[in-house]
């Protein structure tokens, strides 16, 4: 999460960006602080001074713990390193229906409508911004949207998930079976490859309960 997002948007080692670790997980040290350095310029900083608009939608995770409040001096919110616009949340994770949602440099209510996901509306407000951008500029403009569905708590809309129903029901052995047969068939893996031997702490399904079973399969199609 920070160490890969910093060495994106800097272009430098994640330690010489002080994220040696996710945010919430700082040690203290120069290398793992949760501080990235105003020497390491990000790419909507640099941008930026060459005459660029810059936006960014959704999932930051480049400020530590001590900055993501109201009270701070917010330097390393998103606005504070380049970006023009913001709408999305300072931290790694958040409620997809309920999220912790941040709007420029201010902390807003959670949105009322029964029908929101933040997905959805991430992609709404990247348009918008787009939108008004070519409305109202000639500039060349750099747009950053970043996801935080694919990442827990799993809180995907019902739609998406009714596609996957009983689609697992006959349990992880045969199913990651299936899924290194369709990749050898692809060329994705080689076809002299042989599927790796089980190695992890989790049962095989025959020998879970059908309660188990049958959560576990939900927990797959979500």
């Amino acid at each position: 999460c920070s160490p890969t997002r910093s060495c994106l948007m800097t272009g430098r080692n994640h330690t010489t960006n002080g994220m040696g670790c996710i945010t919430e997980a700082t040690s203290g040290f120069p290398n793992a602080n949760g501080h990235i350095p105003f020497e390491c310029a990000n790419i909507a900083e640099v941008l930026g001074e060459h005459g660029w608009n810059t936006y960014i939608v959704g999932k930051w995770h480049l400020c530590a713990e001590d900055e993501m409040n109201l009270a701070s001096s917010k330097r390393q919110w998103p606005l504070g390193r380049g970006f023009e616009r913001y709408y999305g949340f300072l931290g790694g994770a958040t409620d997809q229906y309920s999220p912790e949602l941040v709007i420029d440099n201010r902390i807003v209510d959670v949105p009322s409508d029964p029908d929101y996901h933040l997905s959805s509306a991430m992609v709404d407000e990247m348009i918008s911004m787009i939108t008004s951008h070519r409305a109202t500029s000639t500039r060349p403009f750099f747009a950053y949207l970043a996801f935080g569905a694919t990442h827990a708590p799993h809180q995907a809309p019902a739609t998406n998930i009714d596609k996957y129903r009983g689609r697992y029901d006959h349990g992880w052995d045969e199913v990651r079976a299936e899924w290194f047969a369709r990749q050898q068939q692809l060329g994705i893996v080689p076809p002299q490859a042989e599927l790796s031997p089980r190695n992890w702490d989790v049962a095989p399904w025959n020998e879970l309960s059908a309660d188990e079973q049958r959560l576990f399969a939900r927990m797959q199609e979500v």
